[in-house]
């Protein structure tokens, strides 16, 4: 069990994550969002953006929130993702996760969020409002 502690941010508004098919096009303006994430394999293109703004002919799951992990992770650190994962695990909360350049967010839905933070704060992650 990885000893890693954050402190995490929950992000306001809510989110979708949407699946089209892999050589549909980006939806016009959507990149132009503040938060999206694209991610475009041999078998689907997945969007992570705000509901309001999910694609309309895609197959999507809404309400999702945000946690971000704070600060700046070099990208050679271990054990963040896995120091997360274990605590939702164990309190049996599923959850999407996205990495940037810079830091991790995690996805849960919002009707979890409260019982993820819990677990999150349980095992050592501190919670900055």
């Amino acid at each position: 069990m990885s000893t890693r502690r954050s402190t995490l941010q929950v992000l306001e508004g809510r989110f979708a994550v949407c699946r089209l098919g892999p050589a549909e096009a980006v939806p016009a303006g959507l990149i132009e969002s503040a938060f999206v994430s694209l991610t475009r394999t041999p078998d689907e293109l997945s969007i992570v953006c705000p509901e309001s703004e999910a694609p309309p002919d895609s197959r999507c799951e809404t309400g999702w929130r945000r946690i971000r992990v704070r600060g700046s992770l070099d990208l050679a650190e271990t054990g963040v993702l896995a120091a997360l994962a274990a605590p939702l695990a164990e309190a049996r909360i599923s959850f999407f996760a996205l990495s940037t350049f810079d830091t991790d967010y995690l996805l849960v839905k919002e009707r979890d969020l409260s019982a993820a933070l819990a677990a999150l704060t349980r095992s050592g992650h501190r919670i900055q409002e």
